[in-house]
């Protein structure tokens, strides 16, 4: 298990072999999600999109039409008037 020590001021190195796995390099931007698990999830924002497919996905969890995605879209649009 790869562990980091967080700093006074929030901060912390990433181990070696994550910067390596994700491809960071100095300056490189990452992003986190918290799943409904409340598991803490890290990505890289410096690849493709295409790589990008599918993290989000869990088990069981049901497709989504862009039809869908545009009335969720619209409806909380609306939500906002």
């Amino acid at each position: 298990m790869l562990s980091a020590t967080v700093t006074e001021s929030g901060q912390i190195t990433l181990p070696q072999e994550i910067r390596d796995r994700l491809k960071l390099v100095s300056g490189s931007k990452i992003s986190f999600i918290i799943d409904e698990d409340g598991q803490v999830k890290l990505f890289p924002l410096n690849v493709p999109v295409e790589e990008l497919s599918g993290i989000l996905h869990r088990s069981g969890m049901k497709k989504t039409s862009i039809e869908e995605m545009d009335m969720a879209i619209y409806e909380g649009a609306n939500d906002w008037t």
